[in-house]
């Protein structure tokens, strides 16, 4: 039986104020954590769109696309491990763009079975008027966040990402078996 957070009262509930003193060993904190990472992702999933008419991978595929450096392209594996974005989710999204005229596949120079993803002129003018509503979403998006706190969890943010990046359960668990 489904219910209903407003029946739950959720919107009163300050996930943080409202839970009880945690200690160093209790394991609800870690599990809150990683849940309100997943929520704050789906946030900004929806918000994108609504907010900037992009989808996050799409943002991020042009975003990338725009950085100094990228200017000849980078190559399609080059790209889904930059964005950290699986084969089939990239090809979709760079399948939309390339409809849109915002990005082209050509063919590599030095291998002809592979891919450069290039922004197009219309890609570059698209993602520069896009420019100020991205920092205004920013602002907002951070809105409550001193410029140290933002600093802060951008490198909190890091080390999680790294950690997360070196985890690795199955090989943990093959070097604790005993045959």
């Amino acid at each position: 039986m489904l219910v209903s957070l407003d029946r739950l009262g959720a919107d009163s509930i300050d996930p943080v104020k409202d839970m009880p003193m945690a200690s160093e060993d209790d394991k609800s904190v870690e599990n809150r954590l990683f849940f309100r990472l997943f929520q704050v992702s789906n946030i900004l999933q929806k918000q994108t769109i609504s907010e900037v008419g992009l989808t996050t991978v799409q943002w991020a595929v042009l975003g990338a696309l725009s950085r100094k450096g990228f200017e000849e392209g980078i190559s399609f594996n080059a790209l889904t491990e930059y964005l950290v974005v699986s084969r089939q989710s990239l090809d979709g999204v760079l399948k939309r763009l390339e409809r849109d005229a915002h990005v082209e596949r050509i063919a590599h120079p030095d291998d002809k079975r592979a891919r450069i993803i290039l922004l197009t002129s219309q890609g570059r003018a698209f993602w520069e008027s896009l420019q100020p509503r991205i920092h205004e979403f920013y602002r907002d998006g951070l809105g409550s966040f001193s410029f140290d706190e933002t600093v802060s969890l951008l490198h909190y943010l890091n080390k999680l990402q790294h950690d997360l990046e070196n985890t690795a359960l199955n090989a943990k668990e093959e070097t604790t078996e005993t045959p």
